[in-house]
């Protein structure tokens, strides 16, 4: 590597040219950073005693890469961004310099021919800058000065003009522009292809991070090591496509987000969404049975199933139906696990059918939790690792005891529980609200009615101030009434005529026009057969809604019988031929104990595994995060912590660290009765969050 001080504009001028290589990422300076620049140049114009300005470094791949011309070819690793506006803001002063009357320091000619291209040079060779698909083609047509393409560059467009007008606005002289850019400083930094790692001289340039997204820096990973020829395979047919199919990707985070989703299916970890790219390295070293092709291959297929999931863009109207309300839900971080089960739909591993089945148990799942208000925080670790649980030969059915079989806050809540807490929840305030009722009001309806037209009413008023006729209608307890049932499901229904039935009387809501007698929404069906409206009748309609939702989402259904085969796997998973029965003192009360803690740190999330160790149980995630010690009255926990990092508030803990003992940890506790379980449970999930999260 060879790096100098270097003039910018003694540094562009000669023969050569600047190749921006596919794999970086499009130009992306905003009118901010060119505002930034400009100033400085200005500053720098103005006041004689700045000899210099520094502006960044340009890294490039130098001496000896391309023999093959006359004309060196530098591949840009680093500082495309400065490099293209720099360029930028020379094409609009040549533009203004060749409209203006008067003798400059500077002409359109010479800016053209020492600064834009290789005079000499035909074709290909003849541009000193050469950008990414794209820009390319409108920074080379604002250079030849001929008409912009169809599909131009929206920031190279944009931040000509900025330039275009603050050179044109006459407020700076064009001597003193010139003389600010003259003094542009930056570090030349050469590298030699088969001495130097670019990547590693890229990543430690933007170490920061401010400018680079992750998308940006595994797409570099991944094509910066290879030869042109096979940069431009990969490029042009997985990663520019898959790209493309993310939309505009001046945004970035929505495949920041797919390739956290990624590395969840493929690891069972999730990713900090700022330790994506760090991550991603690691798995790619891991895969040594790979090729980098066959890995971006990989990445491209499961890009399509999160765009569809994401989009909606699925070939089958059913399947697109579904996606539409599980992203309603806003439940994204199911997405890894419907990755992969995309991927046994398009593998034929389970049917359309099955596949449908499986995204409404999902639907369901989520919303039933909500309407429960299960706590949601623990929705991305429950679903990272649930492929893994999967028995694709028996898909389906799997699949529902899955959900079955947890239980505590990531239950799946059954019909009693989800219909008590439908009729009583304030759904009125609920962020879900929309969707619940129309989803109620298009259950089995081929005519779908756009709810989002519509308005919410309130049957009985909000109104605290209720006239004499709803205050008789509701009885003597109607402050009571209106204030425990106002908002609840029993309540609401859907109007276009909100207005016009305000707080009138029931009755009168009823029968005057576009009232509920007069409405075509199943909403308001049995309202219109009703002659006054109260606690009872509150109460009877969110019943029957209620009942209609357990039609819509669905809990799983499986045979007793089946279920319990599932459940027993879950007891005796057995390691090196051992199995519970071969510890002496789990009998009886202690292995009663023993069988109930089990379950709820096997419920704690599916990575969660068990095995029968010589002298303790193992609990693992990414490694062991609690041993258990059967003991005669007892049972002995080992967990996998530093002492000074656990919360105990009930100081039930004891420090072992450098004490001989079973297990891994320096942290022991016991337990002797099932009245303990739930304050170990809170000592538990803190060694199994610390482990689960790869700490």
């Amino acid at each position: 590597m060879k790096a100098s001080e270097a003039n910018f504009l003694n540094f562009i001028q000669g023969t050569k040219q600047f190749i921006v290589p596919i794999y970086q990422r499009k130009y992306s300076w905003t009118k901010q950073q060119c505002k930034q620049l400009w100033n400085d140049i200005i500053r720098a114009g103005k006041d004689d005693s700045i000899e210099g300005h520094f502006a960044g470094s340009i890294v490039y791949i130098g001496k000896g890469v391309y023999q093959s011309t006359a004309v060196p070819q530098l591949l840009v690793i680093d500082g495309q961004q400065r490099l293209t506006t720099l360029t930028l803001l020379l094409i609009a002063l040549r533009k203004v310099i060749g409209e203006s009357e008067g003798a400059f320091d500077i002409t359109k000619k010479k800016i053209t021919n020492r600064y834009l291209v290789n005079n000499d040079e035909d074709d290909d060779l003849y541009n000193k800058l050469i950008l990414t698909e794209g820009d390319k083609d409108t920074l080379l047509n604002l250079i030849s000065e001929i008409p912009l393409p169809n599909e131009r560059s929206k920031r190279i467009y944009e931040n000509y003009q900025f330039f275009l007008e603050k050179i044109s606005d006459g407020k700076i002289e064009l001597n003193l522009l010139y003389k600010g850019i003259s003094k542009l400083m930056i570090v030349d930094i050469s590298l030699e292809k088969d001495k130097d790692d670019p990547q590693l001289i890229f990543e430690s340039l933007n170490s920061t991070g401010l400018d680079l997204s992750q998308a940006d820096l595994i797409r570099n990973y991944v094509l910066m090591k290879l030869e042109p020829k096979e940069q431009a395979g990969l490029y042009t047919n997985y990663w520019q496509p898959m790209e493309k199919s993310f939309g505009s990707l001046n945004d970035s985070s929505l495949f920041d987000r797919f390739m956290r989703d990624y590395l969840t299916v493929k690891t069972g970890r999730i990713s900090n969404i700022k330790n994506v790219y760090s991550d991603f390295k690691k798995f790619v070293r891991d895969q040594k049975e790979k090729t980098i092709q066959q890995v971006v291959e990989d990445i491209y297929q499961y890009s399509k199933y999160f765009v569809k999931l994401a989009f909606q863009t699925d070939d089958a109207q059913d399947i697109n139906e579904v996606l539409l309300d599980i992203n309603a839900l806003k439940v994204d971080v199911s997405y890894p696990f419907l990755m992969e089960v995309y991927n046994d739909y398009k593998e034929r591993r389970l049917t359309k059918y099955e596949f449908i089945e499986v995204l409404r148990t999902v639907e369901s799942y989520v919303f039933r939790r909500a309407i429960c208000g299960v706590p949601t925080n623990s929705l991305n670790k429950t679903f990272s690792t649930m492929a893994g649980e999967i028995n694709k030969d028996h898909y389906l059915e799997s699949i529902r005891a899955i959900f079955l079989l947890k239980d505590t806050y990531k239950r799946f809540p059954d019909d009693e529980e989800f219909m008590r807490e439908l009729t009583v929840k304030d759904v009125y305030n609920f962020r879900n609200r929309n969707y619940l009722l129309r989803k109620l009001e298009n259950q089995d309806r081929k005519e779908i009615v756009n709810i989002e037209s519509y308005t919410i009413e309130h049957i009985m008023p909000q109104n605290k101030n209720l006239s004499s006729q709803w205050k008789e209608d509701l009885g003597e307890d109607w402050e009571e009434i209106q204030k425990n049932l106002l908002h609840t499901l029993g309540n609401l229904t859907l109007t276009r005529y909100n207005s016009e039935l305000s707080d009138r009387p029931f009755k009168e809501k009823a029968q005057l026009k576009g009232g509920f007698k007069d409405s075509p929404l199943r909403l308001n069906r049995k309202l219109a057969e009703l002659e006054v409206w109260n606690e009872g009748e509150i109460i009877k309609r969110g019943q029957f809604l209620a009942e209609q939702a357990l039609h819509i989402w669905k809990n799983p259904s499986l045979p007793e019988g089946t279920l319990s085969q599932y459940k027993n796997q879950n007891i005796t998973i057995k390691n090196d031929s051992r199995t519970i029965q071969d510890y002496d003192y789990l009998e009886g009360e202690m292995l009663d104990l023993f069988k109930q803690l089990s379950k709820r740190i096997c419920n704690l999330d599916s990575s969660v595994r068990k095995e029968f160790k010589q002298k303790y149980i193992a609990f693992k995630t990414t490694t062991n995060f609690v041993d258990i010690v059967p003991q005669k009255n007892k049972l002995l926990l080992t967990l996998n912590m530093t002492f000074s990092k656990i919360r105990d508030p009930k100081g039930i803990c004891r420090d072992v660290t450098d004490l001989g003992r079973w297990g891994n940890g320096d942290i022991e506790v016991s337990i002797s009765s099932k009245d303990q379980i739930d304050d170990i449970m809170f000592l538990i999930g803190q060694s199994f969050d610390k482990h689960r999260d790869g700490e």
